[in-house]
């Protein structure tokens, strides 16, 4: 019954729409979803590279060209809203004091989202890697957890900075 109230005075006066994240303390923080982002943005950059090959693209190449764009413009948003979260929901004064590079490496990653975005170009991707790499070893040393590096076992199969939970346990 009170649905319904809500419902019909909503329809008549829409309500704004409130969304968040992490504005509670919810505590559930992990940079590897900004890296899976990168990693699908080099993956789109090599799908586009053989793309490149051919002297003309059919409609259907033309349709995956601005596909392939449109996801890697997308995984560069991904990759901006992962690390500003976490940099400005989880990153306090005493990780600052014992990471004094995270500002301006948050920087850093924002700027070169915003040229892998706007370029078709691995090495951009690559440099946005490692910089969301670093981000993510800081992250996990300011969590007390151990890191190692390892190939992900998926094209475009790069280094990725994983947390050892194992040796954390």
């Amino acid at each position: 019954m009170i649905f319904e109230l809500l419902t019909r005075l909503d329809k008549k006066n829409p309500f704004d729409t409130a969304s968040a994240h992490c504005d509670i303390p919810c505590k559930i923080y992990d940079p590897m979803s900004a890296q899976l982002a990168v990693l699908t943005m080099i993956r789109m950059v090599d799908l586009l590279e053989e793309l490149k090959a051919n002297t003309q693209l059919s409609f259907e190449q033309q349709a995956t060209f601005y596909r392939l764009v449109a996801e890697k413009e997308n995984h560069g948003k991904i990759v901006k809203e992962e690390i500003r979260v976490i940099w400005g929901d989880y990153i306090k004064q005493p990780q600052l004091e014992t990471h004094p590079q995270l500002h301006q490496l948050t920087h850093e990653i924002m700027l070169a989202a915003s040229f892998a975005k706007q370029h078709i170009d691995r090495a951009a991707t690559l440099k946005l890697l490692d910089k969301v790499n670093q981000f993510a070893d800081i992250f996990w040393q300011t969590k007390g957890v151990a890191t190692y590096t390892a190939h992900c076992p998926y094209p475009p199969a790069e280094t990725l900075i994983y947390p050892d939970l194992k040796a954390s346990a």
